[in-house]
């Protein structure tokens, strides 16, 4: 990412303001489709959140998929698929979402369901708590599927960044204490999570955990901004796990 100086100062400290104007920042990441420059809240955001057979995208498989849009505030759309994984869920696993082989012995496969899905996704900003696990599975299901679209929205395209309010708690939280888990964070902020770990219940409280983020004067409001901070916190983040691991 290359940063320029928004005020339109160069090194040497000297100002010049016929050229302010055409100075930007410019942020990978973006989807091309949005305005950079105008309010994140404003734009349709698609909150995904998966349940799986386990961790790994490399060989585990999705088992639910639910996917909730919002539009400055408001949820406009709830979208749930359960899934045949075509391999046994282990035991540890129903174990925290409660979904078990028999539930899902006459879904369908993700490629049948494949489309339905990225359809769900066009026309918003891609977005999931803990982003990095939900997009590794849905890439890697996708692919698995051999799914090709010749206009993919940007929750599929690759170079397309997800927005991630995990990233924005654990700035928001740093040095409390205080857990950054999704129930933790929706219980602190007063949001409602009855059926943790069910895909479609838990995109929805993602949903309202970035919607009451965009109160606080240290999140950014515009799209760029906002990406443009996450994926400085994320750099942050990464170098001070690395710390703690030595």
């Amino acid at each position: 990412m290359k940063i320029i100086d928004h005020c339109g100062c160069f090194p040497t400290g000297r100002h010049y303001p016929g050229i302010a104007h055409l100075i930007r920042v410019r942020v990978e990441g973006l989807a091309d489709e949005f305005d950079p420059d105008v309010a994140w809240i404003d734009q349709p955001i698609a909150f995904l959140d998966t349940e799986t057979t386990g961790t790994d995208a490399r060989v585990d498989r999705i088992i639910e998929v639910g996917i909730v849009i919002g539009v400055a505030g408001t949820i406009t759309a709830k979208h749930s698929w359960l899934i045949n994984p075509g391999i046994p869920i282990p035991q540890e696993s129903t174990d925290v979402h409660g979904i078990s082989d028999d539930q899902v012995a006459d879904k369908p496969a993700f490629a049948e369901v494949a489309a339905d899905i990225v359809n769900a996704f066009r026309n918003a900003l891609p977005a999931a708590y803990n982003a990095e696990f939900d997009r590794a599975f849905l890439h890697t299901e996708l692919q698995r599927a051999g799914y090709h679209d010749d206009n993919p929205p940007p929750a599929v395209r690759q170079k397309v960044s997800w927005l991630d309010p995990l990233v924005l708690a654990r700035e928001l939280y740093k040095g409390k204490g205080e857990s950054r888990a999704l129930g933790a964070v929706a219980e602190r902020l007063g949001i409602s999570l009855q059926n943790a770990h069910r895909a479609t219940d838990d995109a929805q409280a993602a949903l309202q955990i970035l919607y009451a983020f965009a109160d606080d004067p240290r999140i950014p409001k515009t799209y760029a901004a906002l990406l443009q901070e996450q994926r400085r916190l994320q750099r942050l983040q990464l170098e001070a796990q690395r710390f703690w691991r030595k």
